[in-house]
């Protein structure tokens, strides 16, 4: 017996006769049970294209395993909607407009014109004094930067902390 139906036979013992369902009495004993056709299965209906042939499928074990089906389904073209096109092409407007920026930039700081060194003069390094501010006296309308990065190319320095008092450093000066 399962457990629904020991539950309902301790419920009925305890409820009176009024109490139960209709469909749980017992039928008086001058009214005979009709018995019930019999009702065949329902069926489904038949869906109109639809086939009963074996679909392609991998294989799951021994020598089909990894075996693709022989079936392609067709390549699917893209559509784009008005808006999807819109965005697409601001989108390439964006990087092609980033793109002509930087390359402008950077062909605009490599044509422009450095400082036009002409001759070398020797300088002492004085306490305290960095390749900064020899660059800045001896060259006081042009880039720092610039003079710095030569001051150290021309005297094979690799930092410019490799400087010491005493030191005597070749100093490009423009004409």
């Amino acid at each position: 017996m399962s457990t629904a139906a020991v539950a309902a036979d301790a419920l009925g013992r305890h409820r009176s006769p009024e109490a139960t369902p209709p469909s749980r009495r017992t039928p008086p004993p001058h009214l005979k049970p009709v018995p019930t056709p019999a009702v065949a299965p329902r069926r489904r209906p038949r869906i109109e294209g639809a086939t009963t042939d074996r679909m392609p499928v991998r294989g799951c074990a021994g020598e089909e395993l990894g075996r693709r089906a022989s079936v392609q389904a067709e390549p699917t073209t893209l559509r784009l909607t008005r808006r999807g096109r819109m965005l697409l092409t601001a989108v390439s407007v964006l990087v092609f407009g980033a793109a002509i920026l930087v390359l402008g930039l950077r062909v605009a700081g490599v044509l422009e014109p450095g400082p036009d060194f002409t001759h070398t003069v020797p300088v002492q390094v004085a306490p305290g004094q960095t390749l900064w501010s020899i660059a800045q006296d001896t060259n006081p309308g042009q880039d720092p930067a610039a003079v710095v990065e030569k001051i150290a190319n021309l005297n094979n320095l690799t930092t410019p902390a490799d400087i010491t008092p005493g030191q005597t450093l070749q100093i490009p000066v423009t004409g």
